[in-house]
């Protein structure tokens, strides 16, 4: 039985890279991050079913200590680095926080890795983000990186560090380049998440209207628990290499909200409205990613369409009004 260890393990991408594994017949170890909110902290797991098959290890990516404790432990076959302070938006607000999580955090996590588990294939979650507004659509693995807000230096950071391990060490380490991925799971503060539950409150009379940002920006979006087989895939590969992992189509917010409406019968300009606080101080006006690596490669490709995704959100924020009310 194959051991994984996931950092992150309870965000979006961590509770269904660690119901896929689980199913293919894994021990999956979490590293936690001791919080106050201890109470709530693994909600996406008990959504998906799971909390009670995990594994639970004190750790945190800024503490080297923790990261070698824990490696020593559990010995991992598999360590997938999706732990990061994620939200491009805060990230300019906590800029050094930004850099420390999810770019030294990174390092730390391949360091502890090289001193003790150096057989363990590693992942690490690299994001479309660095890319910013690059001078090519689509992009893909070639394409120059061009970041636009702290958190995608940072992410650019522990993406180059992670190649530099590769090549420098030996190490099996291999970067998911992955574009937008959504699904009921993703946080509140995303603008994904953020427009489905705005409609599902406005549809059922909790709410007049939704503000948001940039309504132009396009973005490549797919469902996350495609997103987390690729994960999977390249750690299965006989030789470590980088991947773009994109569906292809890009889509803007409004379009987005269009859909989301749509699929209440309700017109969205009737109810959403622009909001200056939501505008990024520098703005990623498109991303569109080729996976063909990842396809020709690891045989991978997307299976939820943009509309079934957006379908599946709505429903789920339906479902969750509706019980809070209850």
């Amino acid at each position: 039985m194959k051991r994984a260890l996931i950092t992150g393990v309870t965000g979006q991408d961590g509770a269904y890279l660690s119901r896929f594994l689980l199913e293919k017949g894994y021990e999956v170890y979490g590293l936690l991050r001791r919080s106050s909110a201890s109470d709530v902290v693994d909600a996406k797991l008990r959504w998906l079913g799971i909390a009670q098959d995990i594994r639970f290890l004190d750790g945190n990516l800024t503490d080297l200590s923790s990261l070698l404790r824990a490696l020593r432990e559990i010995k991992p076959d598999e360590i997938y680095n999706l732990a990061a302070q994620s939200f491009v938006k805060s990230s300019w607000n906590q800029p050094l926080l930004t850099g420390l999580v999810t770019g030294l955090g990174a390092a730390n996590m391949l360091e502890a890795a090289r001193l003790e588990a150096p057989q363990a294939r590693f992942y690490q979650a690299s994001s479309s983000e660095m890319f910013g507004n690059a001078p090519q659509n689509p992009q893909s693995e070639t394409t120059p990186f061009s970041p636009r807000s702290p958190y995608a230096i940072a992410k650019l950071y522990a993406h180059w560090t992670t190649v530099n391990y590769r090549e420098s060490f030996g190490l099996h380490t291999c970067c998911g380049i992955l574009f937008n991925h959504e699904s009921p799971l993703r946080g509140i503060e995303f603008v994904t998440r953020k427009i489905t539950d705005g409609v599902a409150r406005i549809k059922l009379g909790l709410a007049k209207q939704l503000v948001l940002g940039n309504l132009d920006a396009q973005r490549d979006w797919g469902h996350a628990k495609d997103y987390v087989e690729a994960m999977w895939l390249m750690l299965q590969s006989k030789v470590p290499d980088d991947f773009v992992v994109a569906t292809g189509r890009t889509t803007s917010v409004r379009e987005f909200c269009r859909i989301a409406f749509n699929y209440v019968e309700l017109v969205p300009d009737d109810y959403v409205t622009l909001g200056e606080q939501f505008v990024r101080p520098a703005e990623v006006d498109i991303l569109l990613g080729d996976a063909s690596k990842a396809r020709d490669k690891l045989n991978w490709q997307p299976v939820v369409t943009l509309e079934n995704l957006i379908q599946e959100m709505v429903e789920a924020d339906l479902k969750r009004v509706r019980d809070a009310r209850s």
